[in-house]
C-alpha cells in the first residue's frame, strides 16, 4: 500500500480520533479488499489500534504508560484501573461507566484549601442558582447569564483538571512533575488550562478565586489565555469581557464580580464530585430559570423541557444516528435526543427497541448521537457550545444565518440527517421572496411554493425536509397559525399552498396542538409539526392529531406539562393512537376537504359535549319546580302560624 495512503489514513485519525470502518473507506476512496489490506498493514505496525461500535471502528494506537485524554472524555466518569498502570479518562462507543468514589486515587498530596465546605442540604441546581443570584439577586440574574455561565463552566474545567492532574501525579510521583508533563504533552488532558499556580498543590480554581486586585481585567485575561490553549474553546469562554464598561460604568463591578467567584468556590465540580449528567441536567436548570426571567428574549436560546422530551421520544433516535437542529439555541432539544436515547437503551421500556447492553456489569456498547446545531446569535452559540461539552457529547455546532448560509454541506449540496428537531423563531417576517427562489440548495422545489414575507414557519419545515435522509423524521415547533392559515381563503394564500404540498405529497405525520403559556417568550400555545419521509404502510395517507390543550399544570410563571402529561403525549403519537377527546386518525381526502387546515383543535373539541333536551321537556319540569315550592310555601306558613300562636 503507498506510504501517501498510509499517512492520509493517520491524519483522518488524528482529526476524527476514531472512524467507522465503513466511513473510512468512503474518505480514502478504496475498495473494500484495499481497505482491509491497509488496515492490516497498520495493525501489525501497531499505529492503529480497532474500536467498538455497529461495523466495527479504528483509532491511533496510544503509547505505552500515560494514555492521551479522549475527546468527549472530560466530563465524563471513569473507572481506575487495578493496579497501575495509570490511564486518563476514556470515552468508549457509548456512554461511560459510571465510578465510585472508591475507584477514584488518593490525592498526590493533602491540601488544606483544596476541599471546600459543601453545601450538604442543597440540591446541585439549589446551589447553581443561588450562585447566579449572589451578583444582585434572582430578579436581576438573568441578566448577567453571559457572565455567569462561562464562569460556571471554566469552574468545571479546572477541578476536572485538578483530577486529571492528582491521576497523574499518583503516577508520576508529583503534581510539579505533572504539570510539566501536561505542559509537553497537552493530549494527556481534555483540556489543557495554562493558568500558573505558585503552589502546584493548589487547587487550579484558586487562581480565579484569589484575584483581589482588578480582578475582572485579569479574569478576561485567563480566560483568553484558557481559549488560547484550546482552540475547541475560542469564542466560547474568551467572549466576555468582564472589564466591559458602559458609558464609563463598569458592566459588573469588581466587587460583585468577586461575590460570584466566592459563591461558585462553595462547591467543587470534579468527576468524583459531580457526574456528568448531573451537573449537565444542573447546567440545563440554569439556562431554564434564565429564560423564565428573560422576557421575549428568553425564546431566542430555550425551548422548554417537556416539549423537548415529547419530540426525542418521539422521533426514536437510534444509536450513531446524526441528529440536527438548524436553529439551535442553547442545545437543549438535541441533549434531549441523546438522553432519550440514554434512558431508552438503559431501561428498554417503551417507546423504542430493547436495549443493546454490553454485557452484565460493563458498560453499554451502542454509539452515541453525532448532533449537530447552528445558530445565529453568537452569545447563543457559544452557550451551546458549552451546554454541549459540560453534557460530554458529541456535537458540532456553527454559527451563522441558517436560512441564507446553512453550514452542513456535503459536495456543495446540503447535507442530510437522520433526524431534525428545530424550535425556530415564529412567524419571522424578514426573509423575501427573493431569498426562496435564489436558493442554490434546492430546499425549496419547484411547485412547493414559497410561504410568503409575512412568516417564514413553512419556509422553515421546507429547509429541515430537505435536511432529512430518504428515511429521515423531524418534529419542528412552530405557531399555531402555520396549521390553518390561509384556509378557507379561495386558495389564494402562499402558506397554504407550502401545507397543500406538504399533505399533498403525504410528508406531515403527526400534529400536536400544545397548551397554552408553555413558551417564556409569548401566551401563544404552540403546534409540534412531525414530517417523516417514508411513512410506514399503515399510515401512508392518514395524519395523526393530537389536540394536547387540556393537558398541562398551572405555574408560575408559566404552565408545564407534568411527567404524566408527558407520557400520555409521547405514548398517543409514538402509537398512533386514537383517543376520545384527544387524537384522531385523519385520512388525507378529509384534510383535502377542510382546505388544507391542519389544526388538531379545528377537528378535536376537549370539552363536554352540549346536550339539547325538547322544550315541552323543560316546561314540565320548571312547572313541577313551581308546583313543589307552593307547597313548601304553604307548609312553611303553618309552621310560622303555629309558633305565633
Amino acid at each position: 500500500m503507498p506510504a501517501s495512503t498510509e499517512a492520509a489514513l493517520i491524519a483522518l485519525l488524528n482529526e476524527h480520533q476514531s472512524l467507522g470502518n465503513g466511513k473510512a473507506r468512503e474518505l480514502l476512496g478504496l475498495d473494500e479488499a484495499a481497505y482491509e489490506s491497509l488496515k492490516a498493514e497498520l495493525l501489525a505496525k501497531g499505529l492503529i489500534a480497532t474500536g467498538r461500535g455497529r461495523g466495527g471502528s479504528i483509532k491511533l494506537a496510544e503509547p505505552s504508560g500515560l494514555k492521551a485524554a479522549e475527546p468527549n472524555g472530560l466530563f465524563a466518569n471513569s473507572q481506575m484501573p487495578e493496579p497501575k498502570p495509570y490511564t486518563l479518562p476514556k470515552r468508549g462507543p457509548g456512554r461511560p461507566p459510571k465510578v465510585r468514589n472508591a475507584d477514584l486515587p488518593v490525592r498526590a498530596k493533602p491540601r488544606a484549601d483544596r476541599e471546600l465546605r459543601q453545601p450538604k442540604d442543597k440540591s446541585l441546581e439549589t446551589w447553581i442558582w443561588d450562585a447566579a443570584c449572589s451578583i444582585r439577586g434572582a430578579k436581576d440574574a438573568p441578566k448577567y447569564k453571559d457572565y455567569i455561565l462561562p464562569l460556571i463552566f471554566t469552574k468545571r474545567l479546572c477541578d476536572v483538571f485538578d483530577d486529571e492532574l492528582d491521576r497523574i501525579a499518583a503516577e508520576v510521583g508529583s503534581r510539579e512533575k505533572a504539570f510539566r508533563l501536561v505542559k509537553a504533552d497537552k493530549k494527556l488532558v481534555r483540556f489543557y488550562l495554562p493558568l500558573v499556580l505558585a503552589d502546584p498543590d493548589a487547587p487550579v480554581w484558586s487562581v480565579v478565586r484569589k484575584l483581589s486586585d482588578k480582578i475582572g481585567e485579569q479574569l478576561t485575561t485567563h480566560l483568553r489565555e484558557v481559549a488560547k490553549a484550546n482552540p475547541l474553546l475560542q469564542g466560547i469562554i474568551d467572549r466576555v469581557d468582564f472589564n466591559a464598561t458602559t458609558h464609563g460604568q463598569r458592566d459588573l463591578a469588581d466587587d460583585r464580580l468577586s461575590n460570584l467567584i466566592e459563591a461558585i468556590s462553595t462547591k467543587r465540580l470534579g468527576l468524583k464530585d459531580v457526574e456528568a449528567d448531573i451537573i449537565g441536567k444542573s447546567y440545563e436548570y440554569l439556562i431554564r430559570k434564565f429564560a423564565e426571567g428573560g422576557g421575549q428574549s428568553a425564546g431566542e436560546f430555550y425551548t422548554p423541557g417537556e416539549v423537548g422530551e415529547i419530540m426525542a421520544r418521539v422521533l426514536e433516535c437510534e444509536p450513531g444516528m446524526e441528529i440536527y437542529d438548524p436553529c439551535c439555541g442553547s442545545g437543549g432539544l438535541l441533549i434531549k435526543c441523546e438522553l432519550a436515547l440514554d434512558e431508552r437503551m438503559k431501561e428498554g421500556g417503551p417507546p423504542g427497541p430493547p436495549p443493546h447492553a454490553g454485557g452484565p456489569g460493563g458498560p453499554p456498547s451502542y454509539a452515541p448521537l453525532q448532533l449537530y446545531g447552528q445558530e445565529y446569535v453568537a452569545e447563543t452559540w457559544a452557550m451551546a457550545n458549552m451546554n454541549m461539552i459540560i453534557h460530554d457529547m458529541q456535537g458540532q455546532i456553527e454559527i451563522g444565518d441558517t436560512f441564507k448560509n446553512p453550514k452542513f454541506r456535503e459536495r456543495g449540496r446540503l447535507k442530510t440527517f437522520d433526524r431534525v428537531v428545530a424550535n425556530p423563531m415564529w412567524n419571522q417576517d424578514w426573509f423575501t421572496e427573493a431569498d426562496y427562489a435564489n436558493d442554490e440548495l434546492d430546499r425549496f422545489p419547484t411547485g412547493a411554493g414559497f410561504p410568503g414575507k409575512a412568516s417564514a414557519d413553512w419556509g422553515w419545515a421546507q429547509h429541515i425536509h430537505a435536511s432529512l435522509k430518504p428515511t429521515g423524521r423531524a418534529a419542528v415547533v412552530l405557531d399555531t397559525g402555520a396549521a390553518s392559515r390561509g384556509s378557507g381563503n379561495d386558495g389564494n394564500s402562499k402558506e397554504r399552498e407550502v401545507r397543500k404540498y406538504f399533505v399533498d405529497n403525504d410528508l406531515v405525520e403527526s400534529v400536536l396542538y400544545l397548551p397554552d403559556n408553555l413558551f417564556y417568550n409569548t401566551t401563544a400555545p404552540g403546534i409540534v409539526l412531525f414530517l417523516r419521509k417514508a411513512k410506514p404502510k399503515a399510515r401512508q395517507g392518514k395524519v395523526l392529531l393530537v389536540n394536547a390543550s387540556q393537558l398541562f399544570e398551572k405555574g408560575k410563571p408559566k404552565n408545564f406539562l407534568g411527567p404524566e402529561h408527558i407520557d400520555d403525549i409521547a405514548s398517543v403519537i409514538y402509537g398512533w393512537k386514537e383517543v376520545e377527546k384527544l387524537s384522531c386518525i385523519m385520512p388525507l381526502a378529509e384534510l383535502v376537504k377542510n382546505d388544507y387546515n391542519l389544526s388538531p383543535s379545528r377537528f378535536i373539541h376537549t370539552g363536554d359535549a352540549a346536550t339539547y333536551r325538547p322544550i315541552t321537556q323543560i316546561v314540565q319540569e320548571l312547572e313541577a319546580i313551581e308546583t313543589e315550592a307552593r307547597a313548601t310555601d304553604a307548609e312553611m306558613k303553618k309552621i310560622l302560624k303555629s309558633i305565633m300562636g
